[in-house]
């Protein structure tokens, strides 16, 4: 059969041919040289040249050691390879358009089947040698110069020649990365097997070893396949786990994962358009339709307020991703998925509103029966206030989730309960969070209506509207609600302080003289100033011993305020009377130091001393 080919022997110089010595035998199967083209004769010695180079990779070959790899070793080799196998895909392209023998035809379909199967035995050492290098985020975190640094061609540097592949050391440091070496590598057989035809060979290979790769970073991300039914079952101590195991994994999967099978993808297989899609579609897309749809039961599943937040959390990933995710499925055959991505997003924000009326229906139906003893902050305001402050760092997600759901009230917001600060399509969300607040005060207001004691009334709506004041304040809630709903319940605040203030210690201040009193004050007079005072003082403290105020700079506030009402005028009538009544301990019970003592020891809940009793050593010590 050669000698049908050939014209000389495989040692023979193309530029001695013409000169080697006839043998009869081979005289009649010598063309003449007048019959032959110079084309012809050029493909007849590359494929000569290709015979030489593929069969000394043959597979089949006794001489082939199992060890060898064209692309372990020294990479000019596998160059060399590839171009003989393009040469010979040129060769029998011209055999055929000229009608060659069919010997021919049948010698190089032999040697091209070789090739082939020493093409895929490599495209398959290096899928499966190399998955370190090609991870995920390796891939999708290479450099944009992996398209052009690493070539296949005849121009490829020196540097490259260097490279071993069957470790993961480069000798020319950071300049081409290992991963990018690969994909070159993958990317030149690809080329080369489809160019010959053998496409399909190439792409199973890629599908099996690529999909196992997926499936198993995804099971060690702990994505699991749950049914809407088995979610319903679970309580949320087990399903709120799960959804922080998805939280997690999506991002990995969206931002690595999958993104680094599509840049894989298109680059190894940039020749084929169709093949790109179909090997990435076969690879990725069942277990993204599973990994998307897993927000969507969680979102159909019983639904609660505590499950808020992590429905936010989905809402978010996804929104945020959405520009990647519509980007690496953006091939037809994975509409399904970004259906399925869709269809999850809505879902969570229909969970979302369903959730937040869920909320404010338990608010309108809280009822407030037992005073809180302390007049402190009420449970429901502690709890109420804690989840808008966690709702409001979803401000985004929720500004897109209630755009279209706008506040539904009898009768509407005062314009001056509100002003906002951001933009018009802020204006929902702001109106929503208002009137949630405004619907905690007027339970405040409620709850206020329970105590008997008027002073001890005035308290809890101090405690309790400083307490949402200052969460609004040190929240993005200030944002939202803005600053003149702040400052004009701060002022309330104050009003509501000063009101507690005069029911509380009136008594105690009235009892004393006044300035223009105290110097000419009869010694009965002062005798009964000092009784009244002692009266008053011991009932206030004994009666507010158990009250609390809760915020440390408002207790102090309001202490410094009472000092200021009642010392000076207690330490004028005291340091012009104490003489006459010396010896007298029922009349003058008080220095002025212990009266600060007694006001520094109120509003803790801890039950301050206020009686008489108590307060006579203290007296005794100071005098």
């Amino acid at each position: 059969m050669r000698g049908l080919l050939f014209t000389s022997s495989k040692t023979s110089s193309p530029s001695h041919s013409h000169s080697s010595t006839h043998s009869p035998a081979r005289t009649p199967v010598t063309t003449p040289s007048h019959h032959r083209t110079f084309s012809a004769s050029l493909q007849e010695e590359d494929l000569l040249y290709a015979e030489q180079v593929i069969t000394r990779w043959d597979l089949d070959s006794p001489f082939y050691s199992k060890l060898d790899y064209l692309f372990t070793g020294d990479r000019r080799q596998a160059r060399e390879f590839i171009k003989s196998v393009n040469n010979l895909q040129s060769a029998m392209r011209l055999f055929v358009s000229e009608s060659a023998s069919s010997e021919k035809i049948i010698h190089a379909q032999k040697l091209m089947q070789v090739a082939m199967k020493r093409l895929e035995k490599e495209f398959y050492q290096m899928l499966s040698a190399n998955r370190d290098v090609l991870d995920s985020e390796s891939v999708s975190n290479r450099s944009s110069r992996a398209r052009s640094s690493v070539s296949d061609d005849d121009n490829a540097s020196e540097e490259d020649d260097r490279v071993s592949m069957s470790g993961t050391t480069v000798s020319d440091g950071d300049r081409v990365s290992v991963s990018e070496i690969v994909m070159a590598d993958l990317k030149s057989i690809a080329d080369c097997m489809i160019g010959s035809g053998y496409g399909k060979e190439c792409v199973k290979i890629y599908k099996i070893l690529r999909k196992s790769i997926v499936d198993e970073t995804l099971y060690n991300l702990g994505v699991e396949k749950y049914s809407l039914n088995q979610l319903n079952k679970m309580d949320w101590e087990v399903l709120e786990p799960k959804i922080k195991t998805w939280l997690y994994a999506e991002k990995i999967a969206v931002k690595s994962l999958f993104l680094g099978e599509r840049i894989l993808c298109d680059y190894v297989f940039s020749s084929s358009e169709k093949i790109r899609e179909s090997c990435f579609s076969e690879i990725c897309k069942e277990r993204a339709i599973a990994l998307f749809e897993f927000p969507e039961f969680v979102a159909k599943s019983k639904k609660s307020m505590d499950r808020m937040f992590r429905t936010l959390d989905m809402y978010s990933a996804i929104s945020d991703q959405w520009s990647e995710i519509e980007m690496i499925f953006s091939f037809e055959s994975m509409a399904a998925v970004r259906t399925q991505v869709v269809a999850s997003y809505v879902k969570l924000g229909d969970a979302v509103r369903t959730m937040l009326t869920d909320f404010e229906a338990a608010m309108q139906k809280e009822i407030l029966k037992t005073p809180v003893v302390s007049g402190g902050i009420h449970p429901l305001t502690r709890y109420v206030m804690n989840y808008l402050v966690f709702l409001s760092d979803y401000s985004e997600a929720l500004s897109d989730i209630l755009a279209d759901w706008p506040l539904e009230v009898h009768s509407p917001l005062p314009e001056s309960y509100i002003s906002y600060t951001n933009s018009e399509e802020s204006s929902s969300i702001s109106s929503r969070f208002a009137w949630l607040v405004l619907v905690l005060l007027c339970k405040i207001d409620a709850g206020a209506e329970l105590y008997k004691d008027v002073a001890q009334s005035y308290l809890f709506l101090v405690n309790n509207l400083n307490y949402v004041v200052s969460k609004v304040s040190n929240s993005n809630l200030r944002l939202l609600i803005g600053e003149d709903w702040l400052v004009k319940h701060e002022q309330k605040v104050k009003q509501y302080a000063g009101n507690y203030e005069r029911m509380a210690w009136s008594k105690v201040v009235t009892s004393l003289p006044t300035n223009t009193t105290v110097e000419n004050l009869p010694i009965e007079s002062a005798r009964d100033c000092f009784r009244r005072f002692n009266l008053e003082f011991n009932d206030a403290c004994r009666k507010q011993s158990t009250w609390i105020i809760s915020d440390s700079k408002l207790r102090d506030d309001i202490k410094i305020s009472l000092s200021k009402r009642i010392l000076p005028a207690y330490r004028r009538l005291y340091e012009g009377y104490r003489g006459c009544f010396q010896g007298v301990e029922s009349v003058v019970k008080y220095a002025p130091d212990d009266l600060g003592n007694y006001l520094s020891n109120l509003f803790h809940g801890t039950g301050a001393p206020g009686s008489a009793h108590s307060s006579s050593s203290t007296l005794s010590r100071s005098r």
